[in-house]
């Protein structure tokens, strides 16, 4: 069975969890997908990365990503773009393309940064680390568990009205100076007098940052890309503590931002141009449903929108049809300090074998590891809604020698204090954290499905274990309601991280609910 057409020349590729679905390796498919419904050679137009900043690691074709969009991967893809929804460090973009044009992916010659990009720097990125340490020392469990990335101040910089865009850089350097300056100066001050932190916690955040920086770009180094000096920020500490060197700070960004000068421009008419020309834009998103900064759970949140919405808001076009891809993983995993109903104990065999390949793609931390958790799942498709469904790594549930046998389990509902069960997922923080979950049990399978291609090639239990994940969903997001006639489709299960390593004639939603 074909998939179905898309429904619109803008698709959005959102999570639907709490991160790291896999969204980044669906760009390859779909982009493949489109060339062999239209028999056009370059049917995507535009990969726009609509979000957050260098916070969201992508891996798409054993690329990993921070900044640029997966659309990378495919030469193709006229451009990639970025949208003023992202918060941009230049530094950050250079240490990107330089190793991907190294391996012959041409970048420069694509990259469209919109006009109102709003560029990051070193300040927030020590601001970054500063707030946590406060909510540290302040907060009991305050820890957030951020990347370090500064994309949080970041996008307070925004809210409060001290933005510097990439159009900064085709401005004078004085005026760009100016900015920065000021910037420098104001974060200072809030790290010194309301952060308060020690002089010995001050200077020890340039030695996490180099080291963090150091780690993340050492093929780059060893390839003699760049030397050790690129990644040392302790060349910026000032005289005094609680000082820069901001004449080089300033000097360095500005550098850097000038030199990516010609790709600097209006990503709304270019998106507006493609869609002329009836070509497709696929919106790359970081993160996912629940760590929206509105409609996740703070503090454990990031700091820009995470859904289809904010494709419209970071382009700038006029809101118009979308097709939403809603991405999961067959399990789940979360980072940082959420509460995590569904979390499998730490002993469990299961939960020792998926610990070994669940570490984030941007910043290498360990993933908690938990069970498949529906509820969550159908809120977003109810809330956020969607077109398509994706399930990524259903292969790694297969029995191995660490992990022999045992029932697969999937939560269908939350039990409260008092016995009452609900289906839903509260909005209200504390009551989540006193929800215990309510499981279905399902066999599993010990058949490698890393070379299935078609559906009905998966074995039996991973069939029936799919099935019901689709009817977990469905049930929930229609809980109040008959269930439609035109149910979501599941597009895509991913069998493994490689291109290709997809299965895509799933049955249809009524086929699938049938089946159980």
């Amino acid at each position: 069975m074909a998939c179905t057409p898309f429904t619109s020349n803008i698709i959005a590729d959102v999570g639907i969890s709490m991160g790291d679905e896999g969204k980044g390796r669906l760009i390859y498919e779909v982009i493949q997908e489109l060339k062999n419904l239209t028999n056009d050679p370059n049917p995507v137009k535009i990969v726009v990365k609509v979000n957050g900043g260098a916070n969201s690691g992508h891996t798409a074709g054993g690329l990993k990503l921070n900044l640029l969009p997966a659309g990378v991967i495919d030469k193709s893809v006229n451009v990639l773009a970025i949208g003023s929804g992202v918060v941009a460090d230049p530094r950050k973009f250079w240490w990107e393309i330089k190793p991907l044009e190294n391996q012959n992916y041409p970048i420069l010659s694509r990259l469209l940064i919109d006009e109102r990009t709003q560029v990051s720097d070193l300040i927030h990125r020590m601001l970054d680390l500063a707030w946590e340490d406060y909510r540290l020392r302040t907060i009991p469990g305050g820890i957030r568990g951020s990347t370090g990335r500064g994309i949080s101040p970041a996008f307070c910089d925004e809210v409060g009205q001290w933005q510097i865009y990439y159009s900064d850089f085709k401005g004078s350097k004085d005026d760009f100076a100016d900015k920065l300056y000021q910037r420098i100066e104001r974060g200072l001050k809030v790290i010194e007098h309301v952060c308060e932190i020690s002089n010995t916690t001050w200077r020890s955040f340039f030695d996490i940052l180099t080291k963090a920086e150091t780690n993340a770009n050492k093929s780059s180094i060893e390839s003699g890309l760049f030397s050790t000096d690129e990644f040392e920020f302790c060349k910026f500490i000032g005289a005094k503590d609680f000082t820069l060197r901001t004449d080089l700070l300033i000097n360095t960004y500005w550098e850097s931002g000038t030199k990516l000068v010609n790709n600097i421009g209006d990503v709304r008419d270019t998106i507006l141009a493609a869609l002329i020309e009836n070509k497709y834009i696929i919106g790359e998103f970081g993160q996912s449903f629940w760590l929206d900064k509105r409609h996740g759970f703070s503090p454990n949140v990031s700091a820009s929108h995470t859904y289809s919405p904010e494709f419209f808001h970071s382009t700038g076009i006029p809101i118009q049809k979308i097709h939403t891809m809603g991405v999961c993983k067959a399990y789940d995993t979360k980072v940082g300090t959420h509460t995590f109903i569904t979390q499998m104990p730490e002993q469990h065999p299961l939960s020792i074998k998926l610990k070994k390949i669940e570490f984030g793609s941007s910043t290498g931390r360990q993933r908690m590891v938990g069970w498949y958790d529906a509820v969550e799942k159908g809120d977003a498709l109810r809330y956020g809604g969607f077109q398509d469904l994706v399930i990524n790594k259903l292969d790694a549930l297969t029995y191995d020698s660490s992990w022999c046998g045992g029932e697969l389990l999937i939560c269908i509902a939350y039990r409260k204090k008092n016995g009452d069960m609900i289906n839903f997922v509260p909005r209200d923080e504390n009551s989540r954290k006193e929800l215990q979950p309510v499981y279905i049990q399902l066999p599993g399978w010990d058949n490698d499905l890393s070379s299935v291609r078609q559906y009905n090639d998966l074995p039996k239990n991973a069939k029936r274990y799919i099935a019901n994940l689709y009817k977990s969903i469905i049930d929930i997001a229609y809980r109040y309601q008959s269930t439609p006639q035109l149910l979501p489709n599941l597009r895509y299960i991913g069998i493994g991280p490689n291109p290709s390593q997809i299965i895509k004639d799933v049955p249809n939603g009524k086929e699938l609910l049938n089946s159980i």
